[in-house]
């Protein structure tokens, strides 16, 4: 055996293949892989994710959407620049639209994944849920969680933000917010402004939301999206002995 041979060994020309693998909140990392093709249930056991019969796995494509890559399905990675897939737990999926582009998701998602989802900057721009027929279309919060479980097939589009402000009605007063959604925190500091002891606590109610129910009870660290004008807060002070 030459030296030349002795110094390839046996991995000599293997080459580290690279696939952005994401989570349920779109959040990616980049693993190195050292098949040029591998099979769904190898990018799961990549993620370190187990059992991987458990999870599954969706390659994203050029125009944004996903597509599903079964368990023993192969998937290529010598494309150009890191590959990229989203890997979820395998409970039911559902088949929603976002600016005309089909996409699966688990049942729940915010507002801020779905933007993601959508290939869109999440600070520059809102998305709205289509409501058929009578009624103004759903302004979801980043934050706000939607079941997508729901009847139907939901239908989601993006648009660029507009500056504008919102009025609200806190404890029957007139308050002015610069967001399309509040917090519990919020509308408790513009009720009930200054510092609160430990033993105080707030109770919240709304009505004529933009976000869907559009009226409730609202807990801390909740948030609730608002109509431009209208929205309705009701918050009450309890001082525990």
């Amino acid at each position: 055996m030459s030296a030349d041979e002795k110094q390839a060994g046996p991995d000599a020309g293997r080459e580290d293949y690279k696939v952005q693998i994401g989570d349920e909140n779109l959040a990616f990392r980049q693993i190195g892989i050292d098949d040029a093709v591998v099979l769904g249930r190898q990018l799961i056991a990549a993620a370190g994710l187990r059992p991987v019969e458990e999870y599954v796995t969706f390659a994203v494509l050029p125009d944004g959407s996903l597509e599903e890559i079964r368990l023993d399905e192969s998937y290529d990675l010598r494309g150009k620049g890191a590959e990229k897939v989203v890997v979820l737990r395998a409970d039911a999926t559902y088949r929603i639209f976002i600016d005309g582009r089909e996409f699966s998701w688990r049942r729940l998602a915010t507002g801020a994944v779905l933007k993601r989802l959508a290939g869109v900057d999440v600070g520059a721009n809102d998305i709205f849920l289509e409501v058929r027929g009578k009624g103004d279309d759903v302004l979801v919060a980043d934050g706000e969680i939607i079941d997508l479980s729901t009847n139907g097939v939901e239908r989601f589009y993006t648009a660029a933000k507009v500056e504008q402000t919102f009025e609200i009605v806190v404890n029957s007063r007139l308050r002015i917010v610069p967001e399309a959604a509040v917090t519990f925190e919020q509308v408790v500091a513009l009720g009930f402004p200054g510092h609160h002891d430990a033993n105080v606590t707030f109770s919240m109610t709304y009505r004529h939301a933009a976000s869907v129910p559009h009226s409730g009870e609202l807990g801390a660290g909740g948030t609730v999206a608002v109509k431009n004008k209208g929205t309705v807060f009701n918050v009450t002070r309890t001082v525990q002995s």
